[in-house]
């Protein structure tokens, strides 16, 4: 029996062919994807994908929004109509408030001590 490595005819083991595959399998994906890369699709592609994607998650959040009316819980919509309201009823209320207050001044009796408290008051206030 001849050694392998003393004949001419050096056939390539198991592990060197798998080698050699698989180097050829790598410069054609690269080519492959390089060509892809090239080409103005991946760009159309990709924006497509973006869109997709926001569109599902809209659906999404408009689906968590339906069960949480269906479940009768307040959902985002419903807690912020109700902070618009709860403002317009508090700048009402404080309306209401100094309305109230300019009454009372109104309908108290002219008391001499205050009016001896504001006179001190303005003779304290320094002159600008």
């Amino acid at each position: 029996m001849a050694d392998r490595s003393t004949t001419g005819n050096h056939q390539p083991g198991p592990e060197e062919q798998v080698k050699a595959l698989y180097e050829q399998a790598e410069s054609r994906t690269a080519k492959a994807l390089e060509e892809l890369g090239a080409r103005p699709s991946l760009g159309v592609l990709a924006a497509r994908s973006a869109e997709n994607v926001v569109a599902l998650i809209r659906m999404g959040t408009d689906a968590f929004d339906l069960v949480l009316r269906n479940l009768r819980l307040a959902g985002r919509a419903d807690v912020d109509r109700l902070l618009r309201q709860l403002k317009r009823t508090e700048d009402k209320l404080e309306i209401v408030l100094q309305e109230l207050e300019a009454l009372r001044r109104e309908l108290e009796p002219p008391d001499e001590s205050s009016e001896a408290e504001v006179a001190a008051l303005v003779a304290e206030r320094p002159e600008d």
